[in-house]
C-alpha cells in the first residue's frame, strides 16, 4: 500500500514543518537534495504515494529530478507536489509539462497543505483502482475471446465432420470415385483464388474463398433423394428421368435448410446457393430457376465450372473420360453451357493449375 510521503527540500526547517503537518496521516521520508531523493525513490517507489519536491536545491535541483522521473515508467503512479515560492506561470507550466500534479507555496498553510496532499493521494488511488479494474476486465475479455475462438474451432470441426459424412453418403450412392468431392473443392479453390486476384470488384477475400471451396463439397447432396434406377442408370436419361434428376438441386437445398446449428449463417447461405444453383447457366438456360447472368450467385458460378470440368475429365457410369485438352475446349467454347466471360477468363488463366490437379489425382 502506498502510504508514505517523500519530502525533498534542502532547508531542514521546511522538511520539519511539512513533516509536522502530515505525520498524523502518513509515514514521512526525507531527502535534502535531488540525488538523495532519487536513491530513495529507486529503492522504495512502490511505497511512496506523493513526492513533495523543492525546485531550488544544490547538487541536483527539482527540475533535474523531474526530468529523471520522466524516464522512469513507475513514476506515473506517484503524485508530485512542488514546494516553491515561485508561482510564475512559466514555472508552473514547465512543471505541469513534466508531470507535476499540484503546488504548495511557502509560507505553509496547514489546512491547505493537508487538503492538496489528500486530493493528490485520492486522485492517484482512484486512477490505480481504475487501471486495475480495466486490466481485470481486459483479462476477462481475453478469456471470453479465447473461449469464443475455441467454440468457433469446435463448430468448424463439427461442420467439417458433417460435410465429410454427407459427401461420403452421396459418393457411395453415386458410385463415383471417393475423390470427387475433394477434386471439386480443389478446382473451386483454384478458380476462386484466380477470380479474387484478377477481378477485385467481386470483393472476394481469403475467408470467402475458404467458405466457397468448403461448401462446394455439398453441391450434390440432393442426389441422396434420387432413386437408384435414375442415379445409377448407365447411358442417357430419358426426358422424364432427367427432369427428376434435376430435382437434386432443390431437394439438396431442402436438406440443407433442415440442418440446424451446424454452421453459421454465411456458410449456410453459401452452401444453399451452391446446392440449388450450380446447374444454372449464364444465358438463363440452366435449372432449377433459370437464373441469368449475375442473378446467379457467384459461389454457384464458380462451383459450376469446377463440377463440369471434373465430370468431363473423369469416367462416369454414362460416359468415358475426356482428355484435359478436350474438356478445356468444351467449356470455353460453350459446348457444356454458357458461363460468365470473367470466370472463363479466370479458367483460361488457371488452366495449368486445373490440369496439374487432374494429373495429381489420376497419378
Amino acid at each position: 500500500m502506498r502510504d508514505k510521503i517523500l519530502i525533498v527540500d534542502d532547508v531542514e526547517i521546511n522538511r520539519e514543518l511539512l513533516s509536522e503537518i502530515l505525520s498524523d496521516e502518513f509515514e514521512i521520508l526525507m531527502a535534502e537534495n535531488g540525488k538523495q531523493a532519487m536513491k530513495v525513490l529507486e529503492a522504495r517507489h512502490e511505497e511512496i504515494a506523493v513526492l513533495m519536491l523543492d525546485l531550488v536545491m544544490p547538487e541536483m535541483d527539482g527540475f533535474a529530478v523531474l526530468r529523471e522521473l520522466d524516464q522512469r515508467p513507475w513514476s506515473k503512479n506517484i503524485g508530485i507536489i512542488i514546494i516553491s515560492s515561485d508561482n510564475t506561470i512559466r514555472t508552473e507550466a514547465e512543471c505541469f509539462d513534466l508531470g507535476v500534479s499540484d503546488f504548495v507555496h511557502r509560507p505553509f498553510d496547514n489546512r491547505l497543505v493537508k487538503k492538496r496532499v489528500n486530493n493528490v493521494v485520492s486522485l492517484f488511488q482512484y486512477q490505480q483502482e481504475l487501471e486495475q479494474k480495466v486490466e481485470k476486465q481486459t483479462e476477462t475479455l481475453r478469456k471470453q475471446y479465447r473461449l469464443l475462438q475455441l467454440q468457433a474451432e469446435q463448430l468448424k470441426q463439427s461442420r467439417a465432420n458433417v460435410i465429410d459424412v454427407l459427401g461420403t453418403v452421396v459418393e457411395y450412392r453415386n458410385l463415383e470415385s471417393g475423390q470427387h468431392i475433394e477434386r471439386v473443392k480443389g478446382y473451386t479453390r483454384i478458380l476462386a483464388e484466380r477470380l479474387m486476384k484478377d477481378y477485385p470488384e467481386y470483393s472476394l477475400t481469403p475467408e470467402k474463398v475458404n467458405v466457397i471451396s468448403s461448401a462446394s463439397a455439398l453441391h450434390d447432396i440432393g442426389k441422396i433423394a434420387i432413386p437408384d434406377a435414375i442415379l445409377l442408370k448407365p447411358g442417357r436419361l430419358d426426358p422424364e428421368e432427367f427432369e427428376y434428376m434435376k430435382s437434386h438441386t432443390t431437394k439438396g437445398g431442402e436438406i440443407l435448410n433442415s440442418i440446424k446449428n451446424v454452421w453459421d449463417e454465411e456458410y449456410g447461405k453459401v452452401s444453399y446457393e451452391i446446392c440449388r444453383h450450380h446447374h444454372e447457366r449464364y444465358d438463363g438456360r440452366g435449372y432449377p430457376d433459370g437464373l441469368k447472368g449475375e442473378e446467379i450467385p457467384l459461389s454457384a458460378q464458380i462451383v459450376s465450372i469446377a463440377d463440369v470440368y471434373d465430370a468431363l475429365v473423369n469416367e462416369r457410369v454414362y460416359k468415358s473420360a475426356f482428355s484435359k485438352e478436350k474438356a478445356f475446349q468444351m467449356i470455353v467454347t460453350g459446348e457444356c453451357g454458357v458461363f460468365s466471360p470473367k470466370l472463363l477468363d479466370c479458367f483460361w488463366n488457371a488452366r495449368r493449375d486445373f490440369e496439374k490437379l487432374a494429373d495429381d489425382n489420376n497419378a
